[in-house]
Order: structure tokens, then sequence, then C-alpha cells
């Protein structure tokens, strides 16, 4: 799944690796709208919306740390728990402090487990503060150097991290009722219950040049809406090869993904789409990924998914 901001591209990159260090200034349950003690990053805004970061002068951090601007009011953040975030990236580099991206301005939240993965920084952080809450966290050097000794440096991260609040609880796969459709040269079994269903696209029949959307089994849930979280299992396979590219079956958990972060094919052919239903789509290069090889996929390759859609937020 290709993200729209490449900022936030990196996040999973950043969060999902050791680290360690961590300072608590701002956990001691007083409410803090800003960072504000003298040569550190201030932050200054309201929780919900995209915050104002203004840097010192002088070189950035060298140090991972963290601070609690707002301890928010609902349930604790727990070790093993699934939040949904609101997150604006900056580099600091102690010069141009770039902005990087911010998921207020792409209106798409990241969804994220808290554990062992996270940079230990993040999970001292996120257990002193609950939902609604505010965490700055800087990621320096010593985070990126212990995840990976030998990686080229890179600029220290600032995020800001909004919790919004935890993802409703998803589907195992699609449940309704079958309705037969289907696309002329795919084949779609379904095995019932918790299953993988079976997709075969080995055909000799062209696919058509348009996107392509059948409902395989009808869901009863809300209907997927754009600026969404989507949480979906699904299989992709090329047109006419029969071969396997991707499936989240095989990787033994569902997708969770900002619908408007994927590929075209996808957003246009999720959308309206009821929560717990089954669809195969076909989906053509120009809704896919065009003239360019993509991850073992030939250039100008017609897609086909067959896709449960289990939750979406």
């Amino acid at each position: 799944m290709r993200r729209a901001l490449a900022a936030l591209a990196a996040v999973p990159l950043i969060f999902f690796a050791a680290a360690c260090g961590g300072s608590d200034s701002g956990a001691n349950g007083a409410a803090a709208t800003a960072s504000s003690a003298p040569g550190k990053v201030q932050v200054t805004g309201n929780v919900g919306a995209k915050p104002t970061v203004t840097f010192p002068a002088g070189s950035p951090a060298t140090k991972s740390s963290y601070e609690v601007l707002t301890p928010g009011t609902g349930p604790q953040v727990k070790s093993g728990d699934k939040i949904i975030v609101n997150l604006t990236v900056y580099n600091w580099d102690g010069k141009q402090n770039a902005f990087q991206g911010s998921s207020y301005d792409s209106k798409a939240p990241e969804t994220i487990a808290v554990d062992q993965q996270l940079p230990q920084v993040l999970q001292e952080g996120f257990a002193k503060v609950k939902h609604g809450g505010r965490v700055l966290a800087v990621l320096a050097a010593d985070a990126a150097q212990q995840a990976q000794p030998n990686q080229v440096p890179q600029p220290t991260k600032v995020f800001v991290v909004d919790v919004v609040g935890a993802p409703p609880e998803a589907l195992k796969a699609a449940t309704g009722k079958e309705t037969g459709e289907s696309i002329k040269g795919v084949k779609v079994v379904n095995p019932g219950g918790d299953k993988a269903p079976e997709l075969t696209t080995k055909t000799k029949d062209k696919p058509s040049k348009e996107l392509v959307v059948k409902t395989v089994i009808q869901g009863t849930g809300a209907k997927v809406k754009q600026g969404q979280t989507v949480v979906a299992h699904y299989t992709g396979k090329i047109w006419g090869t029969d071969k396997v590219f991707d499936s989240s079956w095989t990787k033994g958990e569902p997708a969770s993904f900002p619908l408007a972060n994927v590929i075209q094919g996808w957003q246009k052919g999720l959308a309206g789409v009821p929560v717990g239903s089954r669809v195969v789509m076909s989906i053509p290069p120009d809704l896919g990924y065009g003239k360019q090889e993509q991850n073992g996929i030939p250039a100008n390759s017609t897609l086909v998914f067959v896709v449960d859609v289990l939750s979406a937020y």
C-alpha cells in the first residue's frame, strides 16, 4: 500500500524500531497546552487541530525524549492497545527544520499499535497519556542507531502526536449473503467462516480498461466513506497469470490504511461498499501502478483484488 505523504510513509520506519531514552517533563498530571522550556521545541495550539511548532536556535537534539503536552481525559493508553492518532512531523536539522507533513492536512489519521516494536521513548510517552491527549516526541540519532547501527544518519525527527481514540473492533472476515456476482475471467470461491477466499485469475479473457467492482458477499454495515481508515483482508493477483503479489491473509492479520493513501483503484472501488462485504476488483493500470514496475508487478499490469471490508472509521 502506498501512502500519500512521504513523511507519513516514513513514520512506520521510525516508530517500528527499537530506541531508548525519554524524559517526562509534563507527565505530572497537569494539563499542558504548550512546551515552553528554554532551548526546547515549542508546540502551541489545541488538541484536535494542526499544531504550530517552533524550534530553538542551534543544533538539534542528539538524545531522544518525549513530553506530555496534554494528558487527555479519556481512557488510559495501555501497552497492547491500537490507537488512532494524528501526526505532525518535522525534520530538525537546526537549519531548515523542514515540515514533513501532517495527517491534519491529509485528513487521514494513522492507526498504530502500542507495543514493544515502538521506540522506548514513545512507549513511555504513551504510558503517560489518555485518549484526547497530546505528546511531543523527539527521535534523535540514538534511536536510529540502535535500530540499525550501520545505517546512514538521518535528521532528528519531531513528532506531535494527538491520541484520537481506539479503532472499532473489526470483523474477522466478510459476513453476509452471497450475491453470485463475478467478473468474467475471474473466479472467487467462498469457503465460509473466517477462511480466506480463493481467487483465480488465470484466464485468456482480456481485462476491462475500466475499473470493475463486483460484490461477492453483501455486508450490512455502514458504507465506506472517502477520508476514512479501512481495515481489510485482501489477496492481490495479476490478471491472466494467477500470480499472487500480496495478501494480508498470508501475513496473519488484516491491513489498516487511510483510504486516501492507497491506489486510485482501491479509493474508487471501496468507497460506498458496506462493511462486512467481500468485493472483487479488476483495476486497470492507470488506476493501479501504471507504467512503472512495482515490487515485481510488471508495468501496465491489470490488478485483481478480492477484498473483505472488515471495518471503516
